[in-house]
């Protein structure tokens, strides 16, 4: 079930501490479904805390956090089942084809596909044909990004997160990934990215929230035909930067 006002993904004043480090404090963010949210921030800032306590690798000491209405506090296996998550370093399996590591991981989540789905979204994903069956092991980072978001697209959960995904991507992989983004996002998805790349993020995000010492301190919205003002933002994401590191 979502949070009472829909949204996949849900959290509210949440506060986390390492110790004497305050990671998040007072974090407020809300993902709805069929949206695209940008956590942009500079290192420290709790983007990569804030992605732990969704899947429920770590508990928050203060606040309210939901993944459809789930506490992954509190049920963190019943939280990542409504969870499809790609993070920085995709794990997956060097000996085995794209196909195998495709029908292994939905075997693993209980939701096994035929051949011809799994080819069908590797496709759709952008991966060639001829690499359908080659192990990994000689596969780019790219081609892997592309395997591990045609496994996303075939669990069919509501909710994708998403841990740096453009980090080490050419141009044209970039923009092949956030073509695949929107098609995920059109299918009712809430995607949650948190990223250093502010271009990419302008290209695809419906908003942009910007996270410093574990808060969100400006949340802008896609308008017109330009999106973005990108100046701004990058203007806006180098303060944050700055802060971080003085």
């Amino acid at each position: 079930m979502p949070d009472n006002n829909g949204n996949p993904i849900a959290i509210h004043e949440l506060g986390l501490a390492y110790g004497n480090h305050r990671v998040l404090d007072g974090l407020s963010l809300t993902v709805p479904a069929s949206s695209i949210t940008a956590l942009l921030g500079g290192n420290g800032a709790g983007k990569s805390t804030t992605l732990s306590a969704l899947l429920g690798f770590v508990r928050a000491d203060a606040g309210q956090i939901a993944v459809c209405g789930i506490d992954p506090g509190a049920d963190a296996d019943a939280a990542r089942r409504r969870i499809a998550y790609l993070p920085e370093n995709v794990a997956l399996y060097e000996h085995l084809s794209a196909v195998e590591n495709a029908d292994y991981l939905l075997a693993l989540a209980d939701q096994r596909q035929d051949r011809g789905t799994i080819t069908a979204a590797l496709a759709a994903a952008g991966l060639q044909d001829r690499a359908w069956d080659q192990r990994l092991g000689g596969f780019s980072k790219g081609m892997r990004q592309k395997v591990a978001i045609a496994v996303a697209l075939l669990r069919e959960v509501p909710v994708l997160l998403l841990d740096e995904p453009t980090s080490g991507l050419d141009p044209r992989a970039t923009a092949d990934f956030n073509a695949l983004l929107l098609k995920v996002r059109d299918r009712g998805t809430a995607v949650l990215m948190v990223t250093h790349d502010l271009l990419s993020a302008a290209d695809v995000a419906d908003r942009i929230a910007f996270l410093e010492q574990g808060r969100i301190v400006e949340d802008v919205t896609a308008t017109g035909s330009e999106r973005f003002d990108i100046r701004a933002l990058h203007a806006r994401f180098q303060v944050g930067v700055e802060t971080r590191t003085a």
